[in-house]
């Protein structure tokens, strides 16, 4: 019982040390008003972001995303980090994609074109 106790204590111990690691990695990555650091947000038409941090969209994953009634002018930030770029796309499925946005990139759009986003690994 003694060593299956002490293996128990050793593992909370060691998840613990990963949890405070993994956190201590990613202290430098920022919520910028409201958008979750590794994703590309989008807030609602007309909106500042800094006059209301709610994004109405944030997007987490690699890939393409498609967008779904965004028109008129948006705020897109991409808050993605290592380095990840994202692009705005005039078709679904992510292509036919003119413009892009680096980490930490800015952007007000007019959505109504654009019918995708992508979000690019480094």
């Amino acid at each position: 019982m003694r060593k299956v106790m002490s293996a128990a204590a050793a593992f909370a111990t060691a998840a613990t040390a990963m949890v405070v690691m993994s956190g201590a990695a990613q202290a430098g990555d920022d919520t910028v008003y409201g958008c979750r650091s590794g994703n590309v947000c989008i807030w609602a038409q007309g909106v500042e972001p800094f006059d209301d941090p709610h994004p109405t969209v944030q997007y987490s994953s690699y890939g393409y995303h498609n967008l779904r009634n965004q028109y008129g002018d948006h705020a897109v930030l991409n808050n993605q980090y290592g380095g990840a770029t994202a692009h705005l796309c005039y078709n679904y499925g992510g292509t036919n994609c003119p413009e892009i946005l680096l980490q930490d990139d800015w952007s007000y759009e007019n959505l109504t074109p654009i019918n995708s986003i992508t979000l690019d690994r480094p």
